[in-house]
Order: C-alpha cells, then sequence, then structure tokens
C-alpha cells in the first residue's frame, strides 16, 4: 500500500493550469501502474472528515487535519516485494509537483500467522 502524504494545502497555490498538468500525470502513472499489471486501486481522499478516537461509550471525534500533514490519497499496488513497491512509489507525481510530499510503503497482511484467518480481497 502506498498512503500519500502532504500538506494539507499543499495545492492551494497552483493555478488551474498547473492542477490539470498534476492530474493529468497522475492519469499517466495510473495508467501505467494498469499497464504493468500493477495497480489495485487508487483514490484520492477529500481533505475533510473527522478523527475518531476513544473507547466504546467514550468516542470523542475532531477534524482530521489538525496536523500540517495528512494522507491525502493511496495506491493499492501489487509488487515482487517492498523494494519494487518502493520503486513504484519514487515515480508518483506527488514528488514532481510538490515538496513536501511523502509516500508510506507499508505490505499489507493478507493472514494471521497464528489463527490461519485470510483477509477478505477487496475488488
Amino acid at each position: 500500500m502506498l498512503l500519500i502524504r502532504n500538506e494539507i494545502d499543499s495545492k492551494t497555490t497552483f493555478s488551474s493550469e498547473r492542477d490539470l498538468q498534476f492530474l493529468n500525470a497522475c492519469k499517466v502513472y495510473i495508467e501505467a501502474l494498469t499497464k504493468n499489471g500493477n495497480l489495485m486501486s487508487a483514490q484520492p481522499l477529500i481533505r475533510e472528515g473527522k478523527m475518531l478516537s476513544g473507547a466504546h461509550g467514550t468516542w470523542q471525534e475532531k477534524p482530521f487535519n489538525e496536523d500540517k500533514e495528512v494522507i491525502v490519497g493511496y495506491y493499492h499496488v501489487l509488487a515482487k516485494d517492498l523494494d519494487e513497491a518502493i520503486a513504484i512509489a519514487k515515480d508518483n507525481p506527488e514528488f514532481e509537483f510538490t515538496a513536501t510530499a511523502r509516500i508510506e510503503v507499508r505490505p499489507i497482511k493478507m493472514k494471521e500467522e497464528t489463527t490461519s484467518y485470510v483477509y477478505p480481497k477487496g475488488e
């Protein structure tokens, strides 16, 4: 999983032309991942929502974006190993268009070893 992190206002200074260039670069990136058989899914995240914490019966809801950096989207990719996933992440357009982007590259657990429970796959 590639979790795309950036400052919440990282693209507010983009002109409409620059924004379109960024969106087109994302489209090209997604098409290349699809063509190579690496892409499972990809979605941007809207920059509003809630952060839920606490325990049953004592929930607290706060704006999720109290920090400067937020997760702005994700790519669920297929890679043979972590190194390949990192190589895929390095080509992400966020790095070309902003200096504040970070991508968290994380394997997805497919099975619990202790119980042999297999997690469902999204299709």
